[in-house]
């Protein structure tokens, strides 16, 4: 188990460019329908949990999924795992990094891979909403806080602060 986490969230880290959302559609696609360690709303959970502490929500997630599925030695192979291709690419590349970032290919490059990380992240956001949204409440909650922040940008704390705080107000036990 610890050598197929450590190798699943290699292959996360490998595989993504474009920051800790652009992992979440691999993640979903590993942890939840090939592997099944977690379910959707417990995923949904990690995901508020790690963008809410301090560090990298990658680095935070990998940590948090992989202490869920096999306990401390899981955080640290999970953790090590994600990051374990960029140590690797930044030790090889790092003396050619300059010279590759002027390089007009690797820009054109580069920008030819945007748009298809904002489309697998609205695909996570589409395929995990369709989990999270499940009454009228939860949804009309998101709507508003979708609304707000495309009129004026809040910060991600205050959003899951906010949202914990109405959480507790309209989900009570």
């Amino acid at each position: 188990m610890l050598l197929l986490l450590y190798w699943t969230f290699t292959k996360i880290g490998l595989f993504t460019l474009g920051g800790g959302y652009a992992m979440i559609p691999l993640m979903e696609a590993e942890i939840i329908n090939r592997y099944g360690w977690l379910t959707a709303p417990e995923f949904l959970d990690i995901l508020a949990i790690a963008e809410m502490t301090p560090g990298p929500v990658a680095i935070n997630t990998a940590s948090f999924v992989g202490f869920r599925v096999a306990g401390i030695a899981g955080s640290a192979l999970a953790t090590l795992g994600v990051v374990t291709p960029s140590l690797v690419i930044l030790l090889l590349l790092g003396r050619f990094l300059q010279q590759l970032i002027r390089n007009p290919h690797a820009t054109l490059f580069l920008k030819g891979l945007h748009p298809a990380v904002i489309a697998l992240i609205c695909l996570a956001v589409f395929s995990l909403g369709q989990e999270a949204l499940t009454d009228l409440t939860t949804a009309l909650i998101a709507a508003v806080f979708l609304a707000v922040n495309l009129m004026r940008k809040l910060s991600p704390f205050l959003i899951i602060g906010l949202g914990a705080l109405l959480g507790l107000l309209f989900f009570p036990y």
